[in-house]
């Protein structure tokens, strides 16, 4: 088996749902598997696997045993020759993998790779490509440098060598990933992927960033920022510290500092507001754009039935919403789209009763069920 996509779930069942139908359009043509640990989601995301997706193995923890060891458990008992790991709040285009693995497979001593990332609203996520966050990164950071963590060597859209990526999606041979031993399970969630990607590069292999493909990472979803979510990331940064670096009293100090404080300092993030003038349902189908005209009720939704006429309906960028119908639109067009930052987003998955978005990956995203109708969707 060539590949196995790895998913783990935490309360997000409707993301989920969508990430996974992403995932299957993208393995059509390989020999694959999709696995999906649940760590004990208080919403109905095992029952769904369950009655929608009964061929897909679900490991369905009774405890939130954490990322690292959720990850680790699915990866055990793996048949690919390469493993993915990926967010549930993650949508990928049809051609992610193929054009990971064609790369993967003519570069020598490759560690893992992480692609292009984008949030909710079609923005670049900086995260995508990271430095390693050694202690006077880190103290950068703290004092107010927010940028000192991202990678700038490498352009967006270009293919290179980094040193860290991001645990919302990342592909790599499972025997690099046997290798070093997996995740690290004293992390229980942040930080993981730092150490993955450290422990990677100082085995000897080479991480690389790939821009041509984008991701969607609603990452709201999965992480919500608040004092909660600083004091647990730098309580993760300072464990990493610990770990890799030679203990030094200044540094000990100013990173041991930060994790206290950032907590304290740190707020809640704001829910951005909309201004909708128009509603743009981008489908063919007369019917599905009437369950999705129900949801808005009285609002003014317009259908398009060609994607150039599509493009002539924007009028007014920051007030309009564009639904993209994915049994019309391909995911990747989809992404194309989202990254042309249009408007506000919300995808209707294919052979799926909802819509999903996010106006950014600030705040928690959005699930609107469709109208039942007669012959459903």
């Amino acid at each position: 088996m060539k590949l196995s996509v790895i998913i783990l779930n935490y309360n997000v069942r409707y993301f989920l749902e969508a990430c996974i139908r992403s995932v299957q359009a993208a393995i059509t043509t390989l020999d694959s598997e999709i696995i999906v640990v649940d760590n004990n989601s208080p919403d109905d995301s095992c029952d769904m696997m369950r009655n929608i997706f009964p061929e897909i193995q679900l490991i369905a923890n009774t405890e939130n045993v954490g990322f690292a060891k959720a990850n680790n458990q699915a990866v055990k008992i793996a048949k690919g020759e390469y493993v993915c790991i990926l967010n549930p709040d993650t949508i990928v285009a049809e051609d992610t993998f193929t054009q990971l693995l064609e790369f993967a497979e003519k570069t020598e001593n490759i560690g893992s790779i992480g692609c292009k990332l984008i949030d909710g609203s079609g923005t670049f996520l900086p995260e995508s490509k990271r430095n390693i966050p050694t202690p006077m990164v880190s103290v950068k950071k703290i004092i107010g440098n927010k940028n000192s963590g991202y990678y700038s060597d490498v352009h967006e859209n270009e293919i290179g060598k980094i040193d860290i990526l991001v645990g919302a999606f990342m592909l790599m041979k499972k025997e690099v990933y046997d290798a070093v031993s997996g995740f690290d399970e004293d992390y229980f969630m942040y930080g993981e992927d730092i150490d993955l990607s450290y422990k990677i590069k100082k085995a000897g292999f080479q991480n690389y960033y790939y821009g041509k493909t984008s991701v969607i990472h609603y990452k709201g979803e999965s992480t919500l920022k608040d004092k909660t979510y600083a004091k647990r990331f730098y309580g993760a940064m300072q464990l990493f510290y610990k770990k890799h670096f030679k203990r030094n009293f200044v540094y000990d100090v100013a990173v041991t500092l930060g994790a206290r404080l950032i907590p304290l300092i740190s707020s809640s993030e704001q829910k951005t507001q909309k201004e909708v003038h128009k509603y743009i349902i981008v489908s063919d189908s007369a019917e599905r754009f009437k369950q999705i005209q129900a949801i808005y009720s009285d609002k003014n939704c317009v259908q398009v039935e060609n994607l150039d006429h599509f493009f002539r309906q924007i009028e007014e960028k920051n007030n309009t919403e564009i639904i993209l119908d994915n049994h019309f639109v391909a995911m990747k067009d989809i992404i194309l789209i989202f990254e042309k930052q249009l408007g506000y987003y919300k995808i209707l998955p294919k052979n799926s009763t909802f819509i999903v978005g996010s106006d950014s990956s600030k705040n928690r995203g959005e699930v609107r069920l469709l109208s039942k109708q007669k012959n459903g969707v």
